[in-house]
């Protein structure tokens, strides 16, 4: 009569890995919030972007009011879209 079952190994390795995996998680967090602290604290901002190019969620939020603006126009000229 065998003491650990089937069911009992497979949750002990399921809750190993599940540590394992949570503990490398919990570093890589640790390790960029020091990054952060570390930049802030030399002074300096992430790499700054050209100026000429609009940053990325600006150029969402304009095709996004584009859209909502084509909306409209089609409801004020009773267009179905």
């Amino acid at each position: 009569m065998a003491f650990i079952t089937p069911d009992f190994t497979a949750a002990a390795i399921a809750l190993t890995a599940l540590s394992i995996v949570s503990l490398v998680a919990l570093r890589g967090w640790r390790d960029w919030i020091q990054l952060k602290r570390d930049e802030l604290a030399a002074g300096h901002a992430p790499l700054a972007q050209d100026p000429g190019v609009p940053h990325a969620g600006s150029r969402i939020e304009i095709a996004d009011l584009k859209e909502r603006l084509r909306k409209l126009e089609a409801i004020a000229a009773g267009v179905d879209l």
